[in-house]
């Protein structure tokens, strides 16, 4: 009986054609031919790119403008290269100058006392009230999670003159007071911790409550460090609004000293606090009220994602 060997036929190309009929020449990175980006993508990222450059364009010039003096900033605004560089404006916002009109630290410290409260307060509260309406069956609680979403429909501009008339009948007008307790809590705030908790199962409670642990117990020892993506979402989005709350602030207060950032800014953009345009001035003032909010979000923006997308999944 004969049996029949195949043949590996030669190639033009000095390579061997296998018995299955393959090519037995291998491509030189690990036998796989090389990934050639199509024009579509390129064109695609070009696209990107050139997006990203008109959106970074403007900040770009905040920073370059806050370095240039009054002069060179009026002829050039749009230019990127300060020539001279020039820290007067940002002397003038440290109080390392004689010139005291514009008290932007004054305002830094205000920010900085408000938004620290408000932000720790949020958590706080939203975090008990967002467990109270996952856990806790009592009447009228379906009833009260329908006015939170209601609450979360209205525009915050319709509050403004309640809120005024409210402070004012309190006697609290123009004090920390007015400026910090209505915003201790947060509608939104509650709802995002009430869908992290409602993704929760509850047989990790009741193993506590078996323990002998009271509610608020389970609630702070066991159900709360399980929160932290949501904390920290939370964390970012109530320090974010209480840093950037303008309207309230306007509305109940008057007087310099409590002046924050965002207030004071729109002050000194308003011509109120000086002669001039004072370019340089107002975009280093305006470059430090946006630095403490986008540290935050970059240093978090990971847990940020993740407490987004956990709140998400149960709804």
């Amino acid at each position: 009986m004969t049996t029949t060997v195949p043949t590996l036929d030669p190639e033009p190309d000095g390579g061997e054609r296998r018995a299955d009929g393959s090519h037995g020449t291998e491509s030189p990175v690990g036998g796989r031919r090389g990934r050639h980006v199509s024009p579509k993508r390129l064109a695609g990222y070009a696209v990107l790119v050139i997006f990203a450059t008109i959106y970074l364009y403007p900040f770009l010039i905040q920073i370059a403008t806050s370095f240039k003096s009054d002069p060179q900033a009026t002829a050039h605004p749009l230019s990127l290269i300060p020539n001279p560089f020039d820290l007067g404006a940002w002397k003038r916002m440290f109080g390392l100058t004689s010139d005291t009109s514009v008290p932007i630290m004054t305002w830094l410290g205000n920010s900085v006392l408000v938004t620290v409260i408000i932000t720790a307060s949020r958590v706080f509260f939203d975090s008990l009230a967002g467990y109270a309406l996952s856990r806790l069956h009592f009447k009228g609680r379906k009833f009260m999670f329908l006015a939170l979403l209601a609450v979360m429909s209205v525009p915050g501009v319709v509050l403004l003159v309640p809120k005024f008339l409210i402070v004012t009948y309190l006697g609290i007008f123009d004090t920390y007071t007015a400026m910090i307790v209505p915003l201790m809590v947060d509608a939104a705030g509650i709802f995002i911790m009430k869908q992290f908790f409602d993704s929760l199962s509850v047989s990790i409670e009741e193993a506590a409550r078996m323990d002998g642990a009271s509610v608020f117990r389970t609630f702070w020892s066991v159900v709360l460090p399980m929160a932290r993506p949501s904390l920290i979402t939370l964390t970012i989005l109530s320090f974010q609004g209480s840093w950037n709350e303008f309207s309230h602030f306007l509305v109940v207060t008057q007087s310099p000293e409590l002046k924050t950032m965002t207030t004071g800014l729109a002050g000194l953009t308003s011509g109120e606090l000086g002669s001039g345009t004072q370019f340089p001035l107002k975009m280093g003032a305006a470059l430090l009220t946006t630095i403490p909010v986008a540290v935050l979000f970059f240093v978090f923006q990971r847990h940020f994602v993740r407490g987004a997308n956990e709140g998400a999944e149960k709804g």
